[in-house]
């Protein structure tokens, strides 16, 4: 047995890594498979990332399947397998209705003229969550395929395929290849979504993600009819993507709309074996809405890490691009880590400070091992990162001794328990203590890739 081996069972043992690191759902993200499926059998500093990974898996595989079938209500073309949302921000405003008593909600949404309220969430539009569902299954898919790899479990990489199969191809349950009705601005004239709604699918990066995790795995599971009948769903929603009017509007929007637009799309295009396709359109984004999204001292609110990557992959170095005004990706990550959060969750920022380190370097470091300006950031701010699945993705970086730390505690823990515990709690932590003595140096290896919008 290899010492990361070992080490996941000590973990297992003693670190709630659940509990320690509550579930996030990382906006979008994208790595090279390979960095999974070629996991170095010698890096323990990735230990306790692997452990969450496993964890929130087993957690989210708990709450599938998902179908877009599932709500209560369907799009205006009586189809329920079209994905359906309502717009966030608009509301209803019923005072020239006419009405003499209370309208029932479903009259409101077809019969009051609806306004919107810029950053005022209106709560109703989760009676219809397609949109949160899709996430769900979108961070299923991911981790269950990481998971599969990391402890070998087969029912992790069923559990991915079943997702999948259940969203996109079973009859009874499968989704339209379309975003006609997304983020709907609901009133009587309603009839289509609008381009904002090609945002709610978002994490379709993750899809791809997991599934090229499978594939590069070789998963028994992943079978070649599965495969086909996800390129042809793949294919129909490209083609809807490139030629909808409501699809190109969001293909312009210059600020994360736009950039999400095209990760997706050069996501879907790898998915569908077409790295030119998947190049050219990274190309495109960084020739046009990329060239105005950062100023040149990094000042920005539309920059995105998650096209570079994707890039990367397809072959094209996307991440010393510079904008119009001298901006680029790095820069753009240094101001807004010198930013004040303010209201906004400072933690979203923290996956992109590992991928900026981990692509351009932890400048001060005088090697991969020793913390620098971001891994000194991050400790700062949240000192078990380390346990952060994204941790394990985006690497070199520097765990600033936590995981030898952790360990060392939780080894001391189970020793003291052993000498005072009953004798199913001996027996555990002898256990424990004997995979505590594994000799593991801790280093990191290169090679890590991670995704994310980084937004102030």
């Amino acid at each position: 047995m290899n010492p990361v081996t070992l080490l996941l069972a000590f973990v297992s043992l003693l670190y709630t890594s659940a509990a320690a690191q509550s579930f996030t759902s990382y906006a979008n993200d994208f790595f090279d498979p390979s960095i999974v499926v070629q996991q170095s059998a010698t890096n323990s500093t990735r230990v306790l990332a692997q452990e969450t990974i496993i964890q929130w898996a087993e957690d989210l595989s708990a709450q599938g399947p998902w179908s877009v079938v599932n709500k209560p209500y369907a799009a205006p073309s009586g189809d329920k397998h079209d994905y359906l949302s309502w717009a966030p921000y608009w509301w209803p405003n019923c005072t020239d209705v006419g009405n003499t008593t209370e309208l029932p909600a479903e009259q409101i949404w077809t019969t009051c003229p609806y306004y919107q309220r810029d950053g005022l969430f209106n709560p109703d539009v989760r009676t219809v969550d397609n949109t949160g569902d899709f996430d769900a299954m979108s961070n299923a898919v991911l981790y269950s395929a990481m998971a599969w790899v990391l402890n070998g479990s087969d029912a992790h990489a069923a559990n991915a395929v079943r997702f999948v199969q259940t969203w996109f191809l079973d009859a009874d349950t499968a989704m339209n290849p379309n975003l006609n009705y997304a983020q709907m601005q609901r009133g009587p004239d309603a009839q289509l979504g609008t381009h904002t709604g090609v945002l709610d699918l978002k994490g379709f990066v993750k899809i791809v993600n997991g599934i090229l995790i499978l594939q590069n795995g070789k998963s028994a599971v992943w079978t070649d009819d599965i495969k086909s009948q996800m390129a042809q769903w793949t294919t129909q929603y490209v083609q809807w993507l490139e030629t909808n009017p409501i699809a190109l509007a969001e293909a312009v929007a210059p600020n994360n709309h736009g950039t999400f637009y095209y990760n997706q799309l050069a996501a879907l295009k790898l998915l569908l074996g077409d790295t030119d396709g998947a190049r050219n359109v990274t190309q495109t984004y960084f020739n046009t809405l990329y060239l105005n999204q950062i100023d040149a001292n990094g000042e920005q609110a539309r920059s995105s890490s998650t096209n570079a990557r994707i890039a990367q992959f397809a072959g094209l170095d996307a991440w010393k691009f510079t904008t119009t005004k001298g901006g680029m990706i790095q820069r753009a990550l240094d101001f807004a880590m010198g930013v004040n959060p303010g209201d906004e969750a400072a933690d979203e920022l923290y996956p992109s400070v590992g991928a900026v380190a981990s692509v351009y370097g932890d400048e001060g470091s005088g090697d991969s091992s020793a913390a620098g300006k971001y891994t000194t950031f991050l400790e700062a701010k949240e000192v078990s990162y380390p346990a952060e699945p994204w941790f394990f993705w985006n690497q070199p970086l520097s765990d600033c001794g936590y995981v030898a730390a952790t360990l060392a505690q939780a080894s001391a823990s189970a020793s003291n328990a052993t000498a005072t515990g009953s004798a199913s709690e001996k027996s555990k932590n002898a256990a424990a203590s004997r995979y505590s003595m594994v000799d593991v140096d801790l280093w990191v290896v290169g090679g890590g890739l991670a995704v994310l919008w980084m937004v102030l």
